[in-house]
């Protein structure tokens, strides 16, 4: 008798919850296992969406990591059918790409990545941004084609749509303008 009430009580503990930080996985930091969840990491925002001191930090160092390493190692002869612009920065285009490029980087190079995150990388990021950023109709077409000649333009965007140009027009401008609600003589 007095073994099955120990065996009920085995099974009852057994059935329990586990008590929390009892797990002998917890000093491992294994998630589930008693240990605390791993951080997660910082969100990677698009460069364009940053501000003032922020973008500029990540200007900085995405600006080292294509002068260090992409156009060393990926940067092809400057053509009339690859240009390039040594003031790339500020073609926000073209930042927005390089960027991209980057984080795509820097996750393609983790271990977790496994031995094929760099094949990965070249096949369907580094290959088409390159194509896209230097293509000769590209945002970089109007800069330098020669190296001999060196040239930087931005060449203007699309103006805003019809939509927008009509709701812009019937909005009241300026100083003066009726404001909804008041009364006017």
């Amino acid at each position: 008798m007095e073994q099955s009430a120990q065996q009920a009580r085995q099974l009852d503990h057994l059935a329990s919850a586990p008590s929390p930080g009892g797990s002998p996985f917890a000093a491992f930091g294994m998630p589930g296992l008693g240990g605390p969840p791993p951080a997660a990491p910082p969100e990677p925002r698009p460069i364009l969406e940053l501000d003032g001191e922020e973008r500029e930090d990540e200007l900085d160092a995405l600006s080292d990591w294509v002068d260090d390493f992409l156009l060393p190692v990926y940067g092809a002869e400057v053509t009339t059918a690859a240009p390039w612009c040594l003031q790339w920065q500020e073609h926000d285009a073209v930042v927005a790409w390089l960027h991209a490029l980057w984080l795509a980087y820097q996750q393609h190079k983790d271990p977790e990545a496994g031995l094929s995150g760099l094949f990965v990388w070249h096949r369907d990021f580094l290959a088409h941004a390159i194509a896209a950023i230097r293509a000769p109709g590209g945002p970089l077409s109007a800069c330098m084609t020669s190296p001999e000649r060196p040239a930087h333009r931005i060449l203007p965007g699309p103006p805003p749509s019809a939509r927008t140009e009509r709701a812009n027009a019937a909005e009241p401008q300026g100083p003066g303008a009726d404001e909804p609600g008041e009364m006017t003589s």
